[in-house]
């Protein structure tokens, strides 16, 4: 049986063993008949919120937050669509402030920035990429779990109207993205950041995929986006071609929970027994530019693979680890996961990133990983993962070499869908 499997901003046809082979993938959810007129309908009629219409008052400063280039968010759809509602209650372009929810990631460029939100956007509005290591531009609300201080994008949290846009899917240890994520990390000091994603936290049986309540990360999160003061939600949930299928406004709690709920029913399936073989992916672009987001995928997979088992992951890696990144230098800094590992668990300050180092560290500590990828093999030596050139080959070889019944599972859009076992 021939699986597409997405990779880059296309697919891989990859032949798979019918008698021994499950695909997972998310539950189909319609997309909407009109995307443009839900989204409207949503501001007007919001979960838990007054219409955003309420929140507008005479030259108030607006703030919309964004998601960045490595998130699948339609921004060049509901951001004009968004827009033009502001524009039509009489709000001013001079009023409205828009600011790229980077995080911790790279700022985006000019021709990114336009790509994400059409020439015209970024043409007729003041768009921002956040500066999380910028002391001048953010603002101290508080200190997080461990006292470290809860740092917020100064500009979003002094805005009189606060508007936080984004797509929910489930999230490998926040439990979904969206809602409260949007902000923190979304724009949050990256020191804020390094704590809540520290390793304990990162090791909490509660930080995982579809966990919040309970979650240790997201409810810090949660408490730290809520001392910015009320903030209108924007989410939506999106099918593999990005077609819009739920509209999720108003409140950014009460919101968010309702989406949560609507994208767990679609994408997260329960098993009864593991796999020996997992095939996975990074949903394609944009979010398998690089091997740091494909951690998201490896761990998708790792939630329904026997221990020893073995995962492939195909994420082209246009971007690479990225090369030179926080990410790539920690896994440069030890010979083995192991010591890695045990670097990132040591009592000290955390470092940028060194919560994917540690995931990572985690899954190939009970699994094999082999990476298809656009990287050259020595790069990918270099990340403690081997490189695979032939999936299907692969594949065979890894079924020879166990006893009969070698089951295999192949997750398509990757962490678009989330197995996981069912209670021992």
């Amino acid at each position: 049986m021939k699986v597409p499997l997405s990779y880059g901003r296309g697919h891989l046809e990859v032949e798979f063993p019918a008698d021994r082979t499950t695909v997972i993938q998310p539950a189909p959810a319609p997309a909407l008949a009109d995307e443009r007129a839900a989204v409207m309908a949503s501001l007007d009629k919001p979960i838990g919120a007054a219409p955003l219409h309420d929140w507008l008052k005479p030259n108030a400063r607006i703030v919309i937050l964004f998601t960045d280039i490595t998130r699948a968010t339609p921004n060049d759809r509901l951001i004009p669509w968004l827009l033009e509602y502001l524009r039509d209650a009489g709000v001013a372009r001079e009023q409205i402030t828009l600011i790229n929810q980077l995080g911790t990631h790279r700022p985006n460029t000019s021709e990114e920035l336009e790509h994400l939100l059409t020439p015209e956007v970024t043409r007729d509005y003041r768009v921002l990429n956040h500066e999380p290591e910028n002391t001048d531009a953010l603002i101290q609300l508080g200190v997080t779990a461990d006292g470290t201080p809860a740092l917020l994008n100064r500009q979003f949290v002094q805005a009189d109207v606060r508007v936080v846009t984004g797509f929910i899917e489930p999230h490998f240890f926040a439990g979904f993205s969206g809602g409260p994520k949007g902000i923190m990390p979304g724009v949050a000091g990256l020191r804020t950041v390094m704590s809540n994603h520290g390793a304990r936290h990162i090791a909490d049986p509660q930080a995982a995929f579809g966990i919040t309540e309970g979650n240790p990360i997201w409810e810090e999160m949660r408490d730290i986006a809520l001392r910015a003061g009320p903030s209108f939600l924007l989410n939506v949930s999106l099918d593999h071609e990005r077609r819009i299928t739920g509209v999720f406004a108003g409140d950014l709690i009460a919101a968010h929970k309702v989406g949560c709920e609507f994208v767990r029913a679609s994408a997260m399936q329960r098993f009864e027994t593991p796999f020996d073989i997992v095939v996975t992916t990074n949903s394609g672009y944009p979010l398998d530019q690089n091997l740091y987001q494909a951690v998201k995928g490896m761990s998708a997979g790792g939630r329904v693979l026997k221990r020893g088992g073995t995962i492939i992951i195909a994420a082209e890696c246009s971007e690479g680890v990225p090369a030179g990144s926080p990410f790539d230098r920690i896994l440069k800094s030890g010979t083995n996961l192991e010591a890695i590992l045990e670097s990132i668990e040591r009592p000290g300050p955390p470092r940028a990133e060194q919560w994917q180092a540690q995931i990572q560290a985690l899954i190939q500590r009970r699994a094999n990983v082999l990476l298809y990828s656009s990287l050259p093999d020595d790069q990918v030596r270099a990340a403690h993962i081997k490189p695979c050139h032939d999936i299907a080959a692969a594949v065979q070889q890894e079924v020879g070499s166990r006893q009969n019944g070698t089951r295999i599972a192949v997750l398509p859009q990757g962490p678009l869908t989330i197995p996981y076992l069912a209670p021992s």
